[in-house]
């Protein structure tokens, strides 16, 4: 996590109004719900909100401040990992379910000098732009939607709906081959998922929990695209793998050994004397991993490479064949 200072772009003696006008642009043009297509907007739109989290209260600020927390929250020196003040709730705005009450966590009210909380400023951004009333009561419409959308969350569930990502992952004839592929998210984790057996470009893999992660809010799933990028040697094909093989003219006639590349390093392929340019050979178990088990084949597709040195003894023995003589 950032500076929330720098995140919400503000100087370290900015005042609260400066703080709380940062955080309204911001979560303005970055909320989930404006830009449904857009993971980056979804990652920043997080990253404010932390960011506000901290600076919007008081005493959580003074804290960064003094270095007793870090910019999630956490207390830097306690020896553990939990929320500043004890409660994962501190800084939540909670309603009642009748009457749209206010109260802060530990049952202290709300005062109008107090912390505005997030979801205040998010009811009264998205009431006043959908054509509702700004700081509606929780469940109150704002052109067709509830504030409560924007805010916390619905009063039984306590969660905003979870918000999903979507990223594209380039993955190599290696990854299909380990089944492990690497992917970053917009909010730079970096996050190691298990390949499908026989994926196919532009398969969509769904990791569960592992999308946009916003206090108070339920986290969503990221939705993996897969690209398979073009290998220089191998060509997928379902399980199996096609690979050309030059074939030197000698070996092509007298027959021999054959270097050939494969996933698991090079091996000495058998050639029969008389072999043909086009000549399919097949090494089992040599592809990559199979829907139902094991693995596919390596298909390797001969083709004959004449040398450049003997040009012209290799020509009139081919004259010499034509004609018989």
């Amino acid at each position: 996590m950032r500076d929330p200072y720098t995140v919400l772009g503000v100087a370290r003696k900015a005042s609260e109004k400066e703080i709380k006008s940062a955080f309204r642009k911001l979560a303005k043009r970055y909320h989930p719900d404006s830009n449904k297509e857009d993971p980056k907007a979804q990652a920043k739109f997080a990253e404010a909100n932390q960011a506000y989290e901290i600076l919007g209260d008081k005493e959580k600020r003074r804290k960064f401040d003094a270095g007793e927390i870090d910019a999630e929250g956490k207390e830097k020196f306690a020896g553990f990992e939990g929320f500043a003040g004890g409660s994962p709730f501190e800084g939540f705005e909670f309603r009642t379910a009748r009457g749209g009450g206010r109260a802060r966590a530990g049952g202290a009210p709300f005062g109008d000098a107090g912390f505005s909380g997030a979801e205040d400023i998010l009811s009264e951004i998205f009431g006043a732009s959908f054509g509702g009333k700004g700081g509606g009561q929780a469940g109150g419409r704002a052109g067709g939607f509830r504030t409560a959308d924007f805010g916390a969350g619905n009063s039984r569930t306590g969660q905003r709906p979870a918000t999903d990502v979507k990223v594209t992952a380039k993955l190599t004839i290696e990854d299909l081959a380990r089944g492990k592929g690497s992917v970053r998210l917009p909010d730079g984790r970096q996050l190691s998922f298990s390949i499908p057996p026989e994926p196919k470009d532009g398969q969509v893999v769904r990791l569960a929990g592992q999308g946009l992660k916003t206090p108070g809010q339920k986290p969503g799933d990221a939705l993996v695209t897969v690209s398979i990028a073009p290998h220089k040697r191998f060509e997928a094909a379902g399980c199996d793998l096609r690979l050309t093989a030059e074939l030197p003219l000698m070996i092509a006639v007298e027959g021999g050994k054959l270097a050939v590349e494969t996933l698991d390093g090079k091996i000495a392929l058998n050639i029969p004397a008389w072999t043909s340019s086009g000549k399919v050979f097949r090494l089992k178990g040599k592809g990559l991993p199979k829907k139902d088990g094991g693995h596919g084949d390596l298909l390797i597709n001969t083709a004959i490479v004449l040398p450049d040195e003997e040009r012209e003894e290799i020509t009139a023995m081919m004259r010499r064949s034509a004609t018989g003589s």
